[in-house]
């Protein structure tokens, strides 16, 4: 029932959603070599998609805080991280997710698709289908970018400050036992969060002169199949 437990078992149902909303359809069209998808499932998978991989970066964000405060401030980590806390942060984290999910989702259904109906990609990601659109996607891109970036921005912040804060504790124990310990709490978490911010930028926060549909293949099969399965191994093992 600690905090950290209560956080990764939400991270576990994200990871659940994540891969459920892209791997099945992947694999079913490789079985029966059939890569067709209904408009409708298109918007779909994007919303789902859009809307677990943003709750995956705030609950990361919300489990540095949560590392940071059993470090720095042991004597008042209960009384800090308090049940109404925890799910106060989680709740916060779904909703902001599923409205951010939601105007990306409506904006890409005001383009139009007159051309080509081919997506270079093994799933309905939101850069291939504004390759496609014969309509200016400069809204979309904009607040692609600015939705995007400010997500982005506000976690590492929340990431960088927390871990700033915590190394700074971790050089003040005395003993080299301490500050091993202390730092094996994080690790698990660290690994996490350079797996999958490293690959997730480099897809979605590159300039657009500089992408290639195999590139941003390779890499959305990193965070949104490949991260997800590795996520309870690391934290597993580490367990």
């Amino acid at each position: 029932h600690s905090p950290m437990y209560f956080f990764l078992a939400n991270l576990s149902i994200d990871d659940t959603g994540l891969v459920s909303t892209t791997v099945p359809k992947m694999l079913a069209n490789i079985w029966i070599q059939n890569q067709g998808i209904s408009y409708a499932g298109c918007l779909s998978q994007l919303y789902f998609f859009i809307l677990f991989g943003l709750v995956e970066s705030f609950l990361l964000a919300v489990m540095a805080y949560d590392r940071y405060v059993a470090i720095c401030h042991p004597l008042h980590y209960i009384m800090v991280m308090s049940p109404g806390l925890c799910v106060l942060l989680a709740s916060v984290s779904w909703i902001m997710s599923a409205l951010l999910s939601l105007l990306n989702t409506l904006l890409t259904n005001t383009l139009s698709f007159c051309a080509e109906h081919e997506i270079p990609h093994f799933f309905c990601d939101i850069n291939p289908l504004l390759r496609l659109s014969c309509t200016d996607p400069f809204i979309n891109e904009l607040v692609i970018f600015s939705i995007g970036g400010v997500t982005v921005l506000v976690c590492v912040l929340c990431l960088m400050i927390s871990y700033a804060y915590i190394f700074s504790t971790i050089r003040k124990i005395p003993s080299a036992q301490g500050k091993q310990k202390a730092l094996s709490t994080c690790s698990s978490h660290l690994s996490v969060v350079s797996l999958y911010f490293g690959t997730s930028s480099c897809v979605y926060l590159s300039p657009p002169s500089t992408r290639s549909a195999a590139k941003g293949a390779v890499a959305s099969v990193m965070y949104a199949a490949v991260t997800p399965m590795l996520n309870p191994l690391i934290y597993t093992l580490r367990n």
